[in-house]
């Protein structure tokens, strides 16, 4: 572990526990993860994971946006579910990207574990984009990466990002939770939140 990773991880907790409060400020905190990761991964040749963060650097800057420009309900962030039908759509272009992303890092890199890094890298980025579209099924999402991702990033002695990815595992686990009941609150007539409130 050295500085870099270390901060990096400072900041990946402390953008999810942001993302869980639906506050704004996770998309600049995520910045820095992001930049920071950029030269973890590379130190390590996991390069997948090192384009995944190339890509969130602009992802962010895309949250941000839409984040800011959304309206909300009791000032706080308006969410929302995928249809099943779309969340089957996604979840096959994580196992075709998967499977191309795999084969082509195994082909014409030196990259080590080329499949578990390509299904961490595109499941991200599907997740990344959902989160910015405040869509519930992000967090489920995440919690496959994060599965991944601790046991890619123990294998490769990147031990305190691994730690990172058991905390944004359990998380991802509460913020998957607390996403589905704002949901909830959300379907419910004006007046019945605005009863629950008063109570």
């Amino acid at each position: 572990m050295n500085l870099i990773e270390l901060a990096a991880t400072v900041f990946g907790f402390l953008c999810v526990l942001l993302t869980i409060r639906r506050s704004v400020w996770c998309w600049p905190i995520g910045l820095v993860q992001v930049t920071l990761f950029i030269f973890v991964f590379y130190d390590a040749k996991l390069y997948s994971d090192l384009l995944l963060h190339v890509v969130y650097v602009f992802l962010q800057f895309y949250g941000w946006y839409c984040w800011t420009r959304d309206d909300a309900i009791d000032k706080t962030l308006v969410v929302q579910s995928l249809p099943a039908s779309r969340l089957a759509i996604w979840i096959a272009i994580v196992a075709i990207g998967t499977a191309g992303w795999g084969w082509a890092m195994s082909r014409w890199t030196d990259a080590s574990l080329p499949y578990p890094d390509a299904f961490t890298t595109v499941a991200s980025l599907v997740a990344q984009f959902l989160l910015a579209r405040r869509y519930v099924q992000n967090w489920a999402f995440w919690i496959a990466v994060d599965v991944v991702a601790i046991w890619v990033y123990f294998t490769k002695e990147l031990n305190a990002t691994a730690v990172l990815y058991i905390a944004f595992l359990i998380l991802a686990s509460i913020g998957l939770a607390i996403w589905k009941q704002r949901l909830a609150i959300q379907s419910c007539p004006a007046s019945m939140r605005t009863e629950g409130v008063s109570a």
